[in-house]
C-alpha cells in the first residue's frame, strides 16, 4: 500500500475524521485488523485561520507547502490537504512538491458526473463559497451548474463551521439551519449538494438533505485509499 499524505489542523476536528474515515474504509477494503498507511502532518488552525481571515493566500501558501514538503520527506506517494478551503491554494501547493496532490473538488465532480448530476448546490466556509476557484473547477473540468446560498446563508455556514464545529460544538439549531441553506439550493435547482466544508459531515446526516449530499471528505477519503491500492 502506498503512503498517504495528509496536511491536517484544519481543523483537527477535520483531521481526525480524515484518520477514522481512512482506517474504516481500509478496513472494509482489506479486512479486519487493516488499516491504511499515512502519515499527518498538522499546521496550526488558528495560524491558518489568520491568513484566510485577511485574505492573504500566498501566506496560507506558504504554510501549506511547507507541510506537504514535510510529508514528502516522510515518504508520502500522494498528498491530501484536509480542508476544501485549503484548496483555494491547491495549485500553489501541488507545483511545489514532488508527488501528486489529490484536489477535493476533482473526487467530487468525478463522483456528481458519474450520478448523471448537472447542477450542484455548494456550502461550505464563505471562503470557500466567495472564492471563485472552487466553483470554476467543478465548472470548467465537470461542466457543472454551481449554485451558492445567499450572502445571509454564507454567513451562517461560516459561523457554524467556524465557531461551533472547529472547536467539537455540534448544535442542532445548526443543523436546522443547514437544512433550510440546502432546501434554497434545492429550490434553485441544485440536484445534488457538494459539502465543500471537512467538518460539516460531523453535523450533517443523508436523511437531512433531499438532494444527494456528495460529502467531499468521505469522497477524499476513499480517492485516496483507491490511489494507495493502485486502484485509480
Amino acid at each position: 500500500m502506498k503512503l498517504i499524505g495528509i496536511v491536517g489542523g484544519l481543523s483537527w476536528e477535520a483531521t481526525a475524521l480524515y484518520y477514522r474515515l481512512l482506517n474504516q474504509a481500509a478496513a472494509r477494503a482489506l479486512g479486519q485488523h487493516h488499516n491504511a498507511r499515512s502519515v499527518i502532518v498538522s499546521v496550526d488552525f488558528a495560524e491558518a485561520l489568520a491568513y484566510a481571515n485577511a485574505g492573504d493566500w500566498d501566506g496560507l501558501g506558504v504554510l501549506l507547502v511547507d507541510a506537504a514538503r514535510r510529508l514528502c520527506a516522510a515518504g508520502a506517494d500522494v498528498v491530501l490537504l484536509g480542508a476544501n478551503t485549503a484548496h483555494i491554494v491547491a495549485e500553489q501547493v501541488a507545483a511545489l512538491i514532488d508527488v501528486p496532490l489529490l484536489h477535493i473538488a476533482d473526487v467530487a465532480g468525478e463522483v456528481a458526473q458519474a450520478q448523471g448530476v448537472r447542477h450542484v448546490g455548494l456550502i461550505g466556509t464563505r471562503f470557500t463559497l466567495e472564492s471563485p476557484i472552487y466553483a470554476d473547477r467543478l465548472r470548467e473540468r465537470f461542466g457543472l451548474t454551481v449554485s451558492v446560498p445567499d450572502a445571509a446563508g454564507r454567513d451562517e455556514l461560516q459561523r457554524i463551521i467556524i465557531d461551533e464545529l472547529t472547536v467539537g460544538r455540534v448544535e442542532q439549531r445548526s443543523r436546522e439551519q443547514c437544512v433550510g441553506i440546502i432546501g434554497q439550493l434545492r429550490d434553485a435547482g441544485a440536484e445534488a449538494i457538494v459539502v465543500a466544508c471537512t467538518e460539516l459531515p460531523l453535523l450533517l446526516r443523508e436523511e437531512d438533505s433531499a438532494p444527494t449530499l456528495l460529502d467531499t471528505t468521505a469522497l477524499h477519503v476513499e480517492a485516496a485509499l483507491r490511489f494507495a491500492l493502485g486502484a485509480s
